[in-house]
């Protein structure tokens, strides 16, 4: 046993980096790093409550805006529950956003995938999206028609089924004059 001690083969153990040690009583784990937050909120939060966590906000930096000049948007989503939250999509894209009811500000259909999609958002997690208006609305593929003077809607939404009556969605208004 002498020559074990006296080797330096028990000291080594300890040092070597794979080997398990003492905990620092200085460094806190990290919570819930192995468990996975989408099947976590499937199992334990029910769909109204992860819909009444979610927030979504519509803002222009001024409300009135010159004819012909682009409209910074900036759509921002936060989920205010101390758990990730995943809600199920229509399709694979996640939101959307509209002036005046008229999505993208285009007339022309997009095609989109029938599949559903998952939106995903960690615990307190706050995600902004930012898009320019650039005052006109789409009327064919290679055609735009200026928008003119007036009040328009500018709003945003998560595409789940029935968006205004979980309350995801979000509008603000502006000017715009000559």
């Amino acid at each position: 046993m002498r020559r074990i001690y006296e080797s330096g083969a028990v000291s080594r153990d300890d040092e070597d980096a794979f080997a398990p040690n003492e905990r620092d009583e200085g460094v806190q784990p990290q919570a819930m790093r192995s468990v996975p937050g989408r099947r976590l909120s499937s199992l334990l939060v029910p769909d109204w409550l992860c819909y009444r966590a979610l927030s979504v906000a519509v803002e222009t930096p001024k409300a009135t805006f010159e004819v012909g000049e682009a409209v910074p948007i900036r759509v921002t989503m936060r989920n205010a529950l101390p758990i990730p939250v995943t809600v199920a999509t229509e399709t694979p894209l996640l939101w959307t956003w509209q002036v005046d009811g008229v999505p993208e500000a285009s007339h022309v259909e997009r095609p989109i995938a029938d599949e559903p999609g998952e939106f995903a958002f960690d615990r307190g997690e706050r995600k902004a999206f930012t898009r320019n208006w650039r005052q006109s609305f789409r009327v064919s593929e290679d055609e735009w028609e200026p928008a003119g003077p007036g009040e328009y809607s500018i709003g945003a939404r998560l595409n789940v089924p029935e968006a205004a009556e979980k309350g995801v969605t979000a509008e603000t208004t502006i000017r715009v004059e000559e």
